[in-house]
């Protein structure tokens, strides 16, 4: 049995795993399974950010619509409600639909978050709908991406207002596969420096 959070963590796990076997092996064939698990740990941590009362917010706008309509009418729809864009959540996350409690803040990214979150995107897709090429990627682009993406799950977590934690050691477990994961972007940052990689 699994959840939302749940889900979540075991994308941040996946993330850490992978960034790990990187870090020891130098091989940069796991640079792709550290993209897919970052992608849905992100994408797990906005949802649960976005949808701490009701799932309305994560869903695209008809379906939104339709299930609120449902709703006030007495009834729901019989089909599968959609989550939101990867995209649309992150422009959510910055918005006021972040604004659901007192304390809530929306997301204000950096300098270099917007593009890392849509690099991260145009990435997750090429490497799930893969067609047969090769690519000469710079390792510390990759490794932007990845610290602005867990600084911006970090945020979701623990400084948004938007999720609340019932359980403390999954609370405990998140905060130290963030802090695990910064900590093997920074190992792989020293030995990667400048070089480039073909994925």
């Amino acid at each position: 049995m699994t959840d939302e959070t749940q889900e979540a963590i075991l994308a941040l796990q996946l993330t850490r795993e992978q960034l790990s076997h990187l870090a020891s092996s130098g091989s940069h064939h796991y640079w792709n399974w550290v993209i897919v698990g970052l992608h849905h740990a992100l994408q797990s941590f906005m949802v649960l950010a976005l949808s701490p009362n009701n799932y309305l917010n994560v869903l695209t706008e008809k379906d939104a619509k339709a299930e609120l309509a449902g709703y006030q009418q007495g009834h729901r729809k019989y089909s599968e409600p959609k989550l939101d864009k990867f995209i649309n959540l992150y422009k959510k996350i910055k918005s006021d639909r972040m604004k659901i409690y007192i304390d809530s803040k929306p997301f204000n990214p950096n300098h270099t978050q917007d593009r890392s979150v849509e690099k991260l995107n145009a990435l997750r897709n090429d490497f799930i709908h893969f067609v047969p090429k090769s690519w000469a990627i710079e390792v510390n682009g990759l490794l932007q991406i990845a610290e602005d993406c867990i600084n911006i799950i970090a945020f979701l977590a623990f400084e948004s207002g938007n999720v609340a934690w019932h359980d403390v050691d999954l609370k405990e477990q998140t905060q130290d596969l963030v802090r695990t994961i910064g900590y093997e972007i920074a190992k792989i940052k020293q030995v990667y420096n400048g070089s480039t990689t073909n994925l």
